[in-house]
C-alpha cells in the first residue's frame, strides 16, 4: 500500500488534553493531545456514525468518550474500553514537525 504524509495543523493550537476534527484528503481524523503527547485516530465512532474529537478526553486514562451512546476508545490503540462499540477505530502515526501535526496515511482509505 501506498502512503502519504499530510500536514494537519500547528501543534501549539491544539488544546492540552483535548481533541479536534480534522477533514483532509478524505480522511476524518480526531487529532487528539494529551499533555505534550499527540495521537491521532479515526474520528468516527466504531458503534455509530458520530465524531469522537467532539467528545471528552480522558488524559489519566489515555482514552476518548463518544458524545453520543458513551463508548470509550484507547488513543493508543483505537481499542473500544467499554460497550455499546466493539471493533477498534484506526490510529494512525502522527509526529510533530518543525512545529506541525503531520500523519501518515495509506491512500484510497479513511
Amino acid at each position: 500500500m501506498t502512503t502519504t504524509t499530510l500536514r494537519l495543523m500547528p501543534f501549539d493550537e491544539l488544546g492540552v488534553d483535548s481533541a479536534v476534527k480534522v477533514e483532509i484528503e478524505g480522511h476524518r481524523l480526531a487529532v487528539i493531545r494529551i499533555g505534550d503527547d499527540l495521537y491521532v485516530i479515526g474520528d468516527e465512532c466504531s458503534h455509530a456514525d458520530f465524531s469522537l474529537a467532539e467528545g471528552e478526553v480522558d488524559a489519566d486514562e489515555h482514552t476518548i468518550e463518544c458524545w453520543k451512546h458513551g463508548s470509550t476508545f484507547s488513543v493508543l490503540d483505537g481499542a473500544p474500553t467499554c460497550l455499546p462499540a466493539t471493533k477498534p477505530v484506526p490510529t494512525y502515526d502522527a509526529q510533530v514537525v518543525d512545529g506541525v501535526v503531520t500523519v501518515t496515511v495509506e491512500q484510497g482509505t479513511s
